[in-house]
């Protein structure tokens, strides 16, 4: 199946007529990240489509994009999918693409499967490894429990998950990919909102009244220097007269 492919052409336009399609949207571009097998283009194909289709070609890194409403205002997201990470020797086996992929984002989805203690591991190192890429800047992140159906072989409890993402200050999701929607959904959709929010706040209009004066025009200085030279010149003129 070659879903993958035609899946990275997809830029849905903003429904409600030809003002909204033509304005430009703000943009929010998040990266799915985890280790092998766990879902992540399931995810990514599960939000942008509603649809789950459980065959997928080898992920190759892909970019997707849509748009989508946040309190009413029309965004345009982009989705980075990005291969699997795995732990070598007790640290993150990542390549440059995908530090590319993490410094890229405004956001980003670390997905784990609760069938893979393995994958459960990364958490951690992989929410470190964000932080390390994204100094000084909180970077909004949503921790996803994929595959909570198959209850009968997993191997990580949700308290679990819960647990690990209170400690590093994450909000938490468990989902089904196959079987719900909404979940999917509400962990794309807070992270918008979040980008959004932060967007917003440090736009330049909202940045006019910042504590740190601007340096003035130093042309304006040295107007200003003749200005009170002449203006001295000509008291000292009219004094000695």
């Amino acid at each position: 199946m070659r879903l993958t492919q035609s899946m990275c052409t997809i830029a849905e336009c903003a429904p409600g007529g030809d003002g909204l399609a033509t304005a430009r949207p703000r943009l929010v571009k998040i990266a799915v990240v985890g280790g092998s097998g766990v879902g992540k283009t399931a995810l990514v194909v599960r939000f942008l489509t509603r649809r789950f289709i459980g065959d997928y070609e080898r992920n190759a890194g892909n970019l997707y994009s849509r748009h989508i409403q946040v309190d009413g205002e029309m965004l345009a997201i982009q989705v980075q999918d990005t291969p699997g990470v795995q732990i070598h020797e007790h640290s993150l086996d990542c390549n440059e693409q995908l530090n590319r992929c993490i410094r890229w984002a405004d956001a980003l989805v670390i997905v784990f499967s609760i069938t893979d203690y393995k994958s459960f591991e990364l958490l951690s190192h992989l929410y470190h490894h964000i932080r390390q890429l994204h100094p000084g800047n909180m970077v909004p992140v949503v921790i996803v429990a994929n595959k909570a159906d198959l209850l009968h072989i997993k191997e990580v409890e949700p308290q679990q998950g819960l647990q690990l993402a209170n400690m590093l200050g994450c909000t938490f999701y468990e989902v089904s990919v196959s079987e719900n929607y909404n979940n999917v959904f509400n962990a794309f959709h807070l992270l918008c909102k979040e980008v959004n929010k932060q967007q917003i706040t440090s736009t330049p209009e909202r940045r006019r009244t910042s504590l740190i004066p601007r340096p003035k025009s130093p042309n304006m200085q040295d107007l200003k220097r003749r200005f009170k030279q002449a203006l001295s010149a000509k008291v000292r003129t009219v004094t000695s007269v």
